[in-house]
């Protein structure tokens, strides 16, 4: 039995979920999100808390379990809290700055990239213009535009300059040895 799929989901005051066979709803302070599951899993809600279940022990079955249990959690925990990525600017001349809702960012470039953010998502930048927040109600959502603002300058590994996570640790290297003689 999977350990994290056996878990009921305990849900917080102030958010509701609506089940409707394989389709789950959940609406609280942050916002909505809806999801469909895979129909072998059987999801249920009973008093506060949202038990995932299984069938069979068939490994796609069993595969299932445990990701749909943990994709609920972050519906609910989603649109309790929220979720957000941090992004550090590094590098000379590289910097990001909001125009509206919108993300411009100074990236090396012969132009400034602009970013729109998709529906759900919103971004902000601190005073010195080192580090972008991205954050929404959509675990999946922020993690994917996170990495696709990365994308366009992602660390190089000889002076660290680009977009890295905040915490990432990135991997550098020596460079050119002198001349010896």
């Amino acid at each position: 039995m999977s350990r994290v799929g056996k878990k009921p989901v305990t849900l917080p005051k102030g958010v509701e979920v609506k089940v409707d066979g394989n389709t789950v709803r959940v609406k609280g302070p942050k916002g909505e999100l809806t999801r469909t599951f895979a129909p072998p899993i059987k999801i249920e809600l009973s008093d506060g808390h949202i038990q995932v279940s299984r069938p069979s022990d068939a490994p796609s079955v069993r595969a299932l379990h445990g990701t749909t249990r943990a994709l609920i959690q972050n519906m609910v925990t989603g649109v309790s809290h929220g979720f957000s990525k941090s992004l550090v600017v590094e590098g000379v001349g590289y910097r990001a700055e909001m125009k509206g809702k919108q993300l411009v960012m100074a990236l090396g470039y012969s132009h400034p990239v602009p970013v729109e953010p998709p529906p759900g998502i919103t971004f902000a930048v601190d005073e010195k213009a080192k580090t972008i927040t991205i954050s929404g109600v959509d675990r999946e959502m922020v993690g994917q535009v996170a990495a696709d603002i990365r994308s366009w300058r992602p660390p190089e590994p000889y002076k660290g300059k680009g977009l890295r996570y905040a915490g990432e640790r990135i991997r550098r290297k020596a460079g050119k040895a002198g001349k010896a003689g």
